[in-house]
């Protein structure tokens, strides 16, 4: 037997790999690699950034301009002065305001304010809320379940503050004329206290030196209300300011 190695002892054989050192497979062109990069997220620019400053604007216009849509502003009719229920609206108790208002709220616009004078109030209307269509009415007191009674008193009997449109009274029979004792034809043709509200009241009393207060009672009432008011016999008590 020979001593001498097998040939091709000790040689190495190293195949041909499918990568290159780099980690690139053969045949794999720069372009490629390039190609890769380019998919890679950018730096955001300035540019771009104003664009989202931008946009983000837009939309809080838009946004405004759909609040505008839905509430309006508007000039409207207001109430300046208090008006009791059943009393004449002049153009002294109103004016005009600036308002913005949804669209279910019902509004006077301010252009037809001239229109309102001489309409009566349906409900009480206070000073400095906004005056609604539901607010007015065509009818004049006294209404369908009321007597208006004229009441002849001295000014002497009437409280020191006045009286008001809207004051809440109780008619009360007295023993004397106009409250005073010692009528020796006392007549009390009401059973009890009868309630009335102020209708109106003159400012200037009449040639016998009284004043007039205009009192709204109801149908039930009315007539011994009014008898008792022709004999002088009554004073009026004021239980409630304004209606």
């Amino acid at each position: 037997m020979s001593n001498q190695p097998p040939v091709g002892a000790g040689t190495a054989f190293f195949p041909a790999t499918d990568t290159t050192p780099n980690g690139d497979r053969p045949g794999k062109t720069p372009e490629l690699e390039a190609g890769r990069l380019r998919g890679l997220p950018r730096r955001r620019r300035p540019a771009m950034i104003a664009l989202a400053v931008a946009m983000a604007g837009a939309g809080v216009l838009v946004s405004s301009a759909l609040y505008q849509r839905a509430d309006h502003h508007v000039q409207v009719v207001m109430v300046t002065a208090p008006v009791p229920a059943g009393a004449v609206i002049t153009s002294g108790h109103l004016g005009t305001t600036s308002v913005t208002v949804g669209a279910d709220i019902k509004v006077i616009p301010a252009s037809q304010i001239a229109q309102l004078s001489g309409e009566v109030a349906a409900v009480t209307l206070r000073s400095g809320t906004l005056l609604a269509p539901s607010d007015l009415t065509a009818l004049q007191p006294p209404g369908p379940s009321q007597m208006l009674v004229p009441a002849p008193v001295k000014p002497s009997v009437l409280p020191a503050s006045g009286l008001f449109p809207g004051d809440h009274v109780l008619i009360v029979a007295t023993p004397g004329d106009q409250g005073q004792p010692g009528a020796s034809d006392s007549q009390q043709l009401l059973t009890g206290p009868v309630p009335g509200v102020v209708a109106a009241v003159s400012n200037v009393p009449d040639q016998d030196g009284l004043d007039v207060v205009d009192l709204l009672v109801s149908k039930a009432n009315g007539t011994a209300v009014a008898e008792q008011v022709s004999t002088g016999q009554f004073v009026l008590i004021v239980t409630k300011r304004g209606s």
